[in-house]
């Protein structure tokens, strides 16, 4: 069924050590969207597919700043290619993070906003990769392995990946997400995440949103939660993006 607001667009941010590309276009999100009369805008983040690969890692300050200045509608609700002057952000992984930061900073800009691959781990809950069982020749656990084995897929740029892990472990300043924070959010969000997600579980974030839904879906991890039918219908339909087939 096609969208009764078609022309707010639904941007799509993907994870680290991947792109657009991979996250959103091959698992078929775009085409589907296309299918349910919305329009889809993907933005690679900084380090990443079509976007700047800095070395530097304090040039990684400006990942969330970039993707604002790409969005087809900027803060102050100017519509920049005739769309609405609201849009909905579709995030995955760090890219849910990012569209957070997007939806505090700037309330009245996102209408609806899917958080996928996040939980407590927003709020510093969850376990971070190389805290489980590590491997003694690695220094790795399974989590950890999996995105070693992400810094070098096609296209991917090691230092820079690199760099951009230095930036976020070392990060000061005040926290991004805070309770006081998370209640600003105006959007309506749909959390989805796999109950074998690493992040953690989704209550103790969910429980700080105003005005949200959550989807756990069995047997899913975080890697593989993008081309999960569970989590592509959940967010069609929020989206009111279903194609009408």
């Amino acid at each position: 069924m096609a969208s009764l607001d078609a022309a707010i667009p639904i941007v799509f941010l993907h994870g680290f050590a991947t792109n657009t590309q991979r996250t959103w276009k091959e698992p078929g999100w775009f085409d589907l969207v296309k299918e349910g009369g919305r329009r889809a805008v993907g933005i690679d983040l900084l380090g990443h597919g079509d976007a700047d690969k800095p070395h530097d890692p304090d040039a990684y300050a400006a990942l969330v700043d970039n993707v604002i200045a790409d969005l087809p509608v900027d803060p102050s609700g100017e519509s920049k290619l005739g769309f609405q002057r609201q849009l909905d952000i579709c995030g995955y992984s760090m890219g849910a993070m990012t569209a957070l930061e997007i939806a505090i900073r700037y309330p009245t800009l996102v209408r609806k906003l899917v958080l996928a691959g996040v939980g407590e781990n927003v709020i510093g809950g969850g376990r971070r990769p190389n805290e489980g069982d590590v491997d003694e020749d690695t220094g790795l656990d399974d989590v950890g392995y999996r995105f070693q084995g992400m810094f070098n897929q096609p296209g991917n740029d090691p230092v820079a990946l690199a760099a951009l892990s230095e930036y976020r472990s070392r990060r000061t300043g005040p926290r991004i997400f805070t309770p006081e924070t998370l209640a600003t959010v105006q959007a309506d969000c749909l959390i989805v995440i796999g109950d074998e997600d690493f992040v953690g579980r989704p209550e103790p974030l969910a429980e700080l949103l105003p005005h949200v839904k959550t989807v756990i879906l069995p047997g899913v991890d975080h890697f593989g939660l993008p081309k999960q039918f569970g989590f592509i219908d959940a967010a069609l339909e929020f989206l009111g993006a279903v194609p009408d087939w």
